[in-house]
């Protein structure tokens, strides 16, 4: 059985529960779907957000995605994934990124969905640009965010 996979990067914002139902849809071997949406913060160390604009490379992007979603599938025994994540100017209160993972049970569900965001997080193509009350500018990566991919390394 090929496990489907969907992987879309996009200007629209999704619907969470639609991405769901569309992957777990007729598939009467999933036992567990966890899904993680990302959705723009008003608010970022006191600072108001009006915006924040999302660049990416295209063709890059996707390719990169897909080789992480093929290393969660060899590592969990996943039934589906599901990313999405948006680009160009969000504002507080939309969505961000989608990340759907089904699965038999819920630990592998769980596991797959963590190793990918965290991989989005970190390593994905993906430029982030911040409007606020105090200008705007890039935003870098944190080490937060580093430690917690850490975890998925193989040794």
């Amino acid at each position: 059985m090929t496990v489907p996979v969907t992987i879309r990067l996009q200007e629209a914002d999704f619907d969470v529960a639609r991405e769901v139902a569309a992957l777990s849809r007729g598939n009467t071997d999933i036992g567990a779907v966890v899904s993680f949406s990302g959705i723009c913060r008003g608010e970022e160390g006191g600072d108001a957000i009006a915006a924040l604009t999302l660049e990416h490379y295209p063709g890059m992007a996707e390719a990169e995605i897909a080789r992480h979603a093929e290393e969660a599938l060899a590592r969990w025994p996943l039934t589906g994934i599901t990313v999405i994540h948006r680009f160009g100017r969000i504002v507080p209160g939309e969505n961000i990124v989608l990340v759907v993972t089904a699965s038999s049970h819920r630990e592998a569900a769980f596991q797959g969905a963590e190793f990918l965001m965290d991989y989005l997080k970190t390593r994905a193509p993906f430029w982030k640009r911040e409007e606020g009350t105090s200008g705007s500018g890039w935003v870098d990566a944190h080490d937060r965010d580093d430690s917690a991919a850490a975890r998925w390394a193989k040794s």
